[in-house]
C-alpha cells in the first residue's frame, strides 16, 4: 500500500473509500493532550465492542513513532516502528491547529487523517474517496432531506410520513424545513427513477412506484 518506500508510485487500480480505512486523527489526539513530546500511548479500534486492531504512540520533539504489527491476507507479522512528522499552524482567535505530514515518498503533505493499512498515509497517497464522491445524485438529495428529517426529529428514510413540530422549534422555522424536507425528497425521488428511465409526476406516485420496484 502507498506510504513508506512507496508513497505516489503505487496505487489502487480504483479507489476505495476513507471509511474502508483505519485512521489516525491528529485533532483528536491535540484535544485529548495526547501530542506533548515524551508521551507514549496505545490507540485502539474497535467493532462490536470489540478490539480488532491497536497501535502504539510515541511522541518526540516535532515528530512521533507509530508502532504496530501489521500482515497481508493472512501471512506472517511484519514489525512497524516509522516515525512521522509533526506541524502546527496558529488559528486566527489563537491557539493552534495541528497536522500530520504524510510520511509517504514524495508526499509530506500537511493532512489531519493518515489512513492504514500496512502504513499509514494520506488520502492522496492511497487514492481515497470520501463516501460522498461515490454518491449520485440522488443519493446526495436524499442525504440532504435526510439531514432536515433528524432535525425535525422525524423517523428516518424519505419514503416515511410526515412528524410533527418539534417542541420548542418556532413555526416559521418548522414550515421552512418542512418545505425544503419536501423539495429535497420529491427531487431525490424523481432523479432515481430518471436513472431508470422513469417519468416521475407527483411525489406520492413516484414514492408508490418506486415502493413497487
Amino acid at each position: 500500500m502507498g506510504g513508506i518506500g512507496s508513497g505516489r508510485h503505487h496505487h489502487f487500480s480504483a479507489k476505495i473509500l476513507t471509511s474502508d480505512f483505519r485512521a489516525l486523527d491528529v485533532r483528536l489526539w491535540a484535544r485529548e493532550g495526547l501530542i506533548s513530546p515524551g508521551n507514549a500511548f496505545g490507540w485502539q479500534w474497535s467493532c462490536n465492542g470489540e478490539q480488532v486492531a491497536s497501535i502504539r504512540v510515541k511522541v518526540e520533539t516535532s515528530q512521533l513513532r507509530l508502532i504496530y504489527r501489521t500482515r497481508t491476507d493472512g501471512g506472517d507479522w511484519s514489525e512497524m516502528d516509522y516515525s512521522v512528522q509533526l506541524d502546527a499552524t496558529p488559528c486566527h482567535l489563537g491557539g493552534e491547529r495541528h497536522w500530520f505530514l504524510c510520511p509517504a515518498r514524495d508526499c509530506g503533505r500537511r493532512v489531519a487523517l493518515l489512513y492504514g493499512g500496512a502504513v499509514f498515509a494520506c488520502r492522496s497517497c492511497h487514492r481515497l474517496a470520501y463516501p460522498s464522491q461515490r454518491e449520485d445524485a440522488s443519493d446526495r438529495l436524499a442525504r440532504r432531506a435526510g439531514k432536515i428529517r433528524d432535525r425535525l426529529q422525524w423517523e428516518p428514510g424519505i419514503l416515511n410520513g410526515e412528524g410533527g413540530k418539534p417542541k420548542g422549534m418556532h413555526w416559521r422555522t418548522y414550515r421552512k424545513l418542512v418545505h425544503q424536507q419536501h423539495q429535497l425528497s420529491q427531487a431525490s425521488v424523481a432523479a432515481m427513477l430518471a436513472r431508470f428511465g422513469r417519468d416521475p409526476v407527483t411525489q406520492d406516485m413516484l414514492a408508490r412506484e418506486l415502493i413497487e420496484w
